[in-house]
Order: C-alpha cells, then sequence, then structure tokens
C-alpha cells in the first residue's frame, strides 16, 4: 500500500479528527465535507466504481434513516415526561436515594445504561440514559459524555448477546459454539480487571471538567464506592455469562447491580459524608456545557417550543414514583419481550422490512425494520405516556411537533457520516487491486506490531467501532484478521479475539454516529468534537488497559 493509498484508507479517521475535534467544526458541516473527500479519493485513488460509491451513499442514507428513528423516539419520550411532570418526580425519587451526581451518574449511566445496552444495544443506552441525566439537573455534555464513557464494558453481551452471536460468529469461519463461549467468557474475565473501574473514570471525568472545583480529587474521594458499582456489574456479567451463555450478561448485569447499589445506598454503604454537586455552570466555565444545572439543563432540552413545553410555569398533575418511572419500565419490558426468541413477538416485529435490494446491480442491499427499532418502541411508549399521565392532546401534539424540527441537524450529521462509513466498508471493489480500506489499515497495523499484538489488538476493535459505529460489524469485520494475527504472532486466539470485543466496546465511546444521536437528543448538535475530545482519554484507558492485563495474566 503505497503513502497515498494509506491517507485515502484513513481518511474516514483523520477526516473526522481534523474536522471534529482539531478544527472543531460542527458534525452539520463536518461531515458533509468529509463524506465528499472520501467518495473522491476512493473513486480516483482507490478506483471504487462510480456505482459503488453511488450505491453505499444510499445504504448508508437507509441507515441513517433507521437511527434518526431512534433518535426521534428518545426525544419525543423525554419531552412527553417533561410535559406531564413525570420529570420532575423522577429527579425528587433520585434526590431521596442520594443527592450526590456522581451516585447518581453511576446508577443511571452505568448500571441503567447497561440493562439497556444488554435489552437493545444499536445506541439505546446513550438515548435514553442522557436525557434523563440532562433532566435531573446534569449540564447536556457532561451528561452525554458519561453516557457514552458508560456505554462501553456492556456492549459486549448488547442486543441479547448480538456482538459475540452474530459479530464473532460470522466473522469467523464456522466456529464452535465452544469457542465462541470461551472468547465471550475471556472478554470478560478481562474486564473485571479493567471494565470495574470506568465507573471511577466516569466520576473522575464529571468533577474535573463539569465541577465547580474542576477536580479530580472529588471524583477519586468517591473511590471505594465507584469500584463497589463497577463490581456489581461486572462480576454479575461474569456469574451469567459463564453459566447462562452470552445473551444475557449485560440484562442481569444491570439489573443485578442497580438492586445492590441502591440498597446499598439507602444504608449509606461506603457514601460521602457531604453530597457533590455542580455549583455555577455556565457555557464559559462550564467546559462548554452549553447549559447550566437544574432548571437551565432541563431548558436545553426542551427548547424548541417553550409555550408547549415549560413544564414549569405549568401546574403538573399529582403523580406516585412508580407512575412516573412506568414509561421507562415499560420501555425496558418491551425490549426484552420483542428481543428474546422464545417468545413470539420478535418475529412479529422481525416481518416488516423496508429497504432496497441489489443497488444498481452492486450486490449492495440495505434493510431497516422499522418496528423492531428501539426508537419505535420509544415512540409507542410516548403516546401510552400520554394518556396514562393525562396528558392534553393539544400538548402533545406540540410535544410531537417539536420533536421533529429538532431533527434537522441531526439528518445532516448522519446521512453524511453514513454514507462515508458505507464507503469506506464497501471498498473491497475496486479496480486497485486492493482488499476493503479497513481491511487494509489492519494488516498493516499487524505488520508493524508484530511483537506487541496484544496491546495493539483492542485498537483494531475500537478502529471498527469508531468509523462502522457498531461493535458488532467490528467483530464481523476483523474476527478473522485477528485469529490470524493470533496464530502469526504466537498468542491464544481465544485471548486475542475477546481483546477484538474488548476494543470494540471502547469505540463506543467516540463512535461518530452515536456522538451525533446521543447530542442530538439533548440539543448539543455542533459539540461534537468537543465530546469526542474528552472521551478520548477514557478510551484510550479501556483499550490500553485491557491489552496490559492479557498480556500479564491471560497469555
Amino acid at each position: 500500500m503505497t503513502l497515498i493509498e494509506g491517507l485515502t484508507a484513513s481518511m474516514p479517521v483523520l477526516a473526522v479528527l481534523l474536522f471534529l475535534v482539531i478544527l472543531r467544526m460542527p458534525a452539520t458541516r463536518a461531515m458533509p465535507l468529509a463524506l465528499l473527500i472520501t467518495a473522491v479519493m476512493a473513486w480516483l485513488v482507490w478506483k471504487v466504481p462510480t456505482q459503488y460509491i453511488v450505491a453505499s451513499v444510499i445504504e448508508g442514507w437507509v441507515i441513517a434513516f433507521g437511527i434518526t428513528i431512534i433518535v426521534f423516539g428518545a426525544i419525543v419520550l423525554l419531552r412527553t415526561l417533561q410535559a406531564s411532570g413525570a420529570i420532575d418526580v423522577i429527579r425528587a425519587g433520585f434526590t431521596r436515594v442520594s443527592p450526590d451526581r456522581r451516585v447518581q451518574a453511576i446508577i443511571i449511566a452505568w448500571l441503567f445504561g447497561s440493562f439497556l445496552e444488554g435489552a437493545s444495544g444499536f445506541g439505546t443506552p446513550a438515548a435514553i440514559a442522557a436525557p434523563l441525566l440532562v433532566a435531573l439537573g446534569f449540564p447536556p455534555l457532561a451528561a452525554v459524555v458519561i453516557a457514552l464513557i458508560a456505554d462501553s464494558s456492556a456492549v459486549s453481551f448488547g442486543a441479547v448477546g448480538t456482538p459475540v452471536l452474530v459479530g464473532i460468529t460470522q466473522g469467523l469461519d464456522q466456529p464452535t459454539v465452544e469457542f465462541v463461549r470461551e472468547i465471550a467468557i475471556r472478554a470478560v474475565s478481562i474486564d473485571i480487571f479493567v471494565a470495574s473501574f470506568l465507573p471511577l473514570v466516569m466520576i473522575c471525568m464529571l468533577t474535573r471538567f463539569f465541577g465547580e472545583r474542576r477536580s479530580l480529587l472529588d471524583g477519586l474521594k468517591l473511590f471505594p464506592f465507584a469500584l463497589f458499582g463497577g463490581l456489581a456489574f461486572t462480576l454479575p456479567a461474569y456469574a451469567v455469562a459463564v453459566l447462562l451463555g452470552p445473551e444475557f450478561p449485560s440484562i442481569f448485569g444491570g439489573i443485578i447491580g442497580l438492586a445492590i447499589v441502591i440498597f446499598a445506598v439507602k444504608i449509606g454503604f461506603l457514601q460521602p459524608k457531604q453530597a457533590w454537586d455542580f455549583g455555577d455552570q455556565t457555557e464559559e466555565n462550564g467546559a462548554g456545557a452549553g447549559a447550566g444545572a437544574g432548571s437551565l439543563a432541563l431548558s436545553a432540552a426542551s427548547e424548541p417550543d417553550s409555550a408547549t413545553l415549560n413544564t414549569n410555569s405549568l401546574s403538573k398533575p399529582k403523580m406516585g414514583l412508580l407512575m412516573a418511572w412506568l414509561p421507562y419500565l415499560l420501555v425496558a419490558a418491551f425490549l426484552i419481550i420483542t428481543r428474546v426468541d422464545f417468545l413470539p413477538f420478535k418475529s412479529l416485529f422481525t416481518q416488516v422490512t423496508v429497504g432496497l435490494r441489489d443497488i444498481f446491480n452492486t450486490g449492495i442491499s440495505a434493510a431497516i425494520q422499522p418496528l423492531y427499532l428501539p426508537g419505535t418502541l420509544f415512540a409507542v411508549v410516548a403516546l401510552i405516556t400520554a394518556v396514562l399521565h393525562k396528558l392534553p392532546a393539544a400538548k402533545a401534539l406540540g410535544v410531537w411537533k417539536a420533536s421533529s424540527l429538532s431533527l434537522l441537524p441531526t439528518v445532516i450529521a448522519l446521512g453524511a457520516s453514513l454514507p462515508m462509513v458505507r464507503i469506506f466498508i464497501n471498498s473491497s471493489v475496486n479496480s486497485a487491486d486492493l482488499t476493503a480500506m479497513p481491511l487494509e489499515l489492519a494488516n498493516l497495523a499487524v505488520q508493524t506490531f508484530d511483537t506487541t499484538w496484544p496491546i495493539m489488538s483492542p485498537f483494531v476493535g475500537a478502529l471498527g467501532s469508531f468509523i462502522a459505529g457498531s461493535a458488532t460489524f467490528s467483530n464481523m469485520m476483523f474476527a478473522t484478521l485477528q485469529q490470524s494475527a493470533a496464530m502469526q504472532t504466537g498468542n491464544s486466539p481465544t485471548t486475542i479475539l475477546a481483546l477484538q470485543m474488548l476494543g470494540a466496546n471502547a469505540g463506543n465511546m467516540i463512535c461518530v454516529v452515536n456522538v451525533v444521536a446521543a447530542a442530538s437528543v439533548v440539543n448539543l448538535v455542533g459539540k461534537e468534537g468537543q465530546i469526542i475530545r474528552l472521551t478520548l482519554a477514557p478510551m484510550l484507558f479501556y483499550v490500553l488497559g485491557c491489552g496490559l492485563v492479557a498480556t500479564l495474566f491471560f497469555l
């Protein structure tokens, strides 16, 4: 691969880093520009036929439409809860459990988010957890960053085990069930030593960049409880992976962890003597938070139609905590019953498919299952909530209208980033005698870092998620390469494939698609580069930690 070919293969990565992170362009400008450069270089240098480039763009648009549905569903559900007054009740309930923002972040983003990841995946945790944190008084930027960091470890077994059962299984050449299970157990075994510290990383990020004193010490003070919260998920997840297989570790890990941690908080176990809060937050002194705590954070998430959505100025119906939480309980229940194979709902909801087959005779196809998308479930729950919470029809209609109008920046950003990704992935069809761009980059990495491959292996997994926006696709794309690299370098294939899975998890923190979607839900379009800059260090901690732990204890 020549230098210009290497630059072309790296362009989706370089363009995102340059435009979003370094030049700080909003995604609505950066991603169309990155798409244009990637498409031109794919045609000129990689010699991908024009019809394949156009077909990849159309494929990306179809996928982007599905993600937009998820974003819309999350927005309309949140705003329905705001309009009905349920968010105020939920906020008061969390304050009674613990007024400490660090504790709230662990419970909502880490544990509740892990459960949502296990039940659904596909960006659901950030789409639900981030706006819930905002509604509780977290600065929007803090909420998104924390939600993205938290949505990592649980991705190994997200969407009822899809990254393992589909990603690893289809990425390898007819692996045995036992081999795939060994990979999953090895991944969660390594994760106990690394991901258990992610809640501490989260709260240190929270206090360092969003606290009034900008102090890491405020986060480190909660070290025992943060580690307890981390282990409350990873240890049950390990037990479930060993006993039941890869479908349910994240679901049960999240549920068991929630029960353990909430009980511990209520009895005062490892709790701080003084609750920590954000203090005054502004655009200038809040690390670009975009809004202050409390009511300002709430208004940032409900901005487009204040006359309709300003719940503070309207009398709210009296509501119990269970009724306020009922929409989220319904979301969790619907996600589970529509995703387990032994119930009939999964096959029923996946029967309806919308998309295109063999676009321009390229063999490229794209389809979504609209009834199966989490966003559709969110929207249905929003309708049910309007009835249960006795929301006036005019007010509910205003919520849906405002939510729809807020989607335009998201459509632009996703409508450019997804086609760019698909051009990158579909570049195996070319007249330059090259493999697909991601495989060329991965092969180059294997040749360059032969002797230190266990350290570099998770970076390949992270690259796949960063570009493709999916840990499942990263595993499918790189599993064979990782297995081959393990044999070439004399390392355990089981451990190297486990590192591929964990690296794919880490890539979710900085993945453009996830960042754009999460930012859109809390009205932070244009802050995508800042979000990636903040989640980059935790991502590096995760991949380097996994590589080091595997080298020291599992090879």
